[in-house]
């Protein structure tokens, strides 16, 4: 059996690198169907995959050119439960205009019939008063 810790930071990295290729099908199959959370796009629950399809639509929507990533991930593991905490960082290019929006996100992944499959998200962008200069 392989270590679970590594086996989760992959599926996260997959799943930026489709959001990264703009493929949201891919992208929505890393989640439960049931999926809640909070996105940092709006303050309203966010409730199953046709709400994330909005919140990913509306990421690739607002600019020509975007990327995501993900850095310093910490992952701790209950059981069939798994939660991944990170920071993330979306350069977004618009034209000759460059803007980076920076945050922090978890996700909570269950093991639901063999598979890991996120259960719950939680992103909030960084606040500039608090950021390290």
């Amino acid at each position: 059996m392989k270590p679970i810790s590594p086996e989760i930071i992959d599926l996260e990295e997959k799943q930026v690198a489709a959001f990264n290729q703009g493929d949201i099908d891919e992208v929505l199959k890393f989640f439960y169907p049931d999926i809640v959370g909070f996105s940092s796009t709006k303050h309203e629950r966010i409730s199953g995959l046709q709400t994330m399809r909005k919140t990913f639509e509306y990421y690739l929507d607002e600019a020509e050119k975007m990327e995501y990533s993900i850095s310093e991930p910490t992952v701790q593991v209950f059981g069939d439960t798994a939660i991944i905490t990170f920071y993330w960082l979306v350069t977004q290019i618009i034209g000759a205009k460059r803007q980076e929006i920076k945050g922090r996100g978890s996700h909570v992944y269950a093991r639901i019939n063999g598979q890991w499959k996120i259960v719950h998200e939680h992103f909030s962008r960084a606040h500039h008063a608090y950021e390290k200069k």
